[in-house]
């Protein structure tokens, strides 16, 4: 006849830790000890590729500033070419010149004026700011 009821437990001896055995606290200041250097490592590594990251967008920078002004030199050449092209219909030079600036100075005063409208259309974030002060009340409730 078989017995569907559980076995006795059995007594086992508590194992008497050997003299070669880690204390807690060794085993504490091991883990502290890796978990430092760790976090050194991690720090490191983020600063070396860091400096990778910055290097190349300094470069990158420079170069976005090499060719601005490498722009803006040749929107120089270019009105210096369109006076010229003007003054070929037999204005003055000096008018031609007067002509490109006047072209220029309507150019700035549109781009002014459609940035002015756009500035005009910025509203603060309502719902946001209604979401802080609710919070902000509720904080203040408890």
């Amino acid at each position: 006849m078989t017995s569907n009821a559980p076995e006795p437990a059995r007594h086992r001896k508590p194992a008497v830790p050997s003299p070669e055995d880690p204390t807690i606290g060794k085993l504490f200041a091991d883990a502290s000890r890796d978990m430092s250097s760790l976090v050194r490592n991690e720090i490191a590594l983020a600063k070396s590729e860091l400096k990778v990251s910055i290097k190349a967008g300094g470069t990158g920078a420079g170069l976005f500033a090499g060719a601005a002004f490498i722009a803006l030199l040749a929107i120089i050449m270019f009105s210096v070419a369109l006076a010229y092209f003007v003054s070929m219909t037999g204005l003055h030079l000096a008018w031609s010149f007067l002509i490109v600036f006047g072209v220029y100075l309507l150019v700035a005063a549109l781009l002014g004026f459609l940035g002015m409208q756009k500035v005009k259309r910025v509203k603060a974030p309502e719902r946001a700011i209604h979401q802080a002060q609710e919070a902000k009340s509720l904080l203040k409730r408890s």
